[in-house]
């Protein structure tokens, strides 16, 4: 699961981008990957592991919400949205 989203563009401002992945782990854990930063350059990126993909799905809403309250609108998702 995947969700890209971005800051709305305004005028003097740089984009900004927050990309939140979901990936399942060789020794079958989870991992919420999240990268942040401006548009057109190098991020930061922050790695959480999760023993069980429930969990890691509450996270990944959790980040997801805290940047739609900070004014980043989702741009792309891809699979299945935790609700």
């Amino acid at each position: 699961m995947r969700i890209y989203l971005q800051t709305v563009p305004t005028a003097g401002e740089p984009l900004r981008y927050y990309h939140l992945h979901l990936q399942q782990d060789l020794l079958s854990g989870w991992n919420v990957i999240r990268e942040s930063g401006v548009q057109g350059r190098c991020g930061q990126v922050k790695n959480e592991h999760y023993e069980l993909r429930e969990e890691a799905e509450k996270s990944l809403t959790r980040w997801r919400d805290r940047q739609i309250k900070r004014g980043f609108r989702i741009m792309f998702r891809e699979g299945a949205m935790p609700s």
